[in-house]
């Protein structure tokens, strides 16, 4: 059995698909166990338990390799009344930063 250069391409582009989806799963399960381990700290609580992309580009990291910056949006609450949006952001498989509002001042 014998393929063509067509197909050969074919299945290696395919091939080379499934990978990078694969690792841009595997970057936004870390990025939402970042997430989690960021609402335990600071107390907050993730709504939905997810997160979502929201940009995606290249960029270098400190030793200048070229990575996949993405940029992950989640829904939070403080009290559990008011729905508030933050944000993760992942260079590779590297956590850069996770932002989200300060809490409101509790006035009595």
């Amino acid at each position: 059995m014998y393929f063509t250069l067509g197909e050969v391409i074919s299945l290696l582009a395919f091939g080379l698909l499934c990978m990078h989806f694969l690792a841009a799963v595997r970057v936004r399960e870390l990025a939402l166990q970042a997430v989690g381990r960021a609402s335990k700290q600071d107390e907050f609580q993730l709504l939905d338990q997810s997160v979502h992309i929201r940009r995606m580009s290249l960029s270098r990291d400190d030793r200048g390799r070229w990575h996949i910056w993405r940029q992950y949006r989640f829904d939070y609450t403080y009290e559990g009344v008011e729905r508030r949006q933050g944000f993760v952001i992942m260079l590779g498989k590297q956590l850069q930063s996770i932002v989200v509002s300060e809490r409101d001042p509790t006035l009595h």
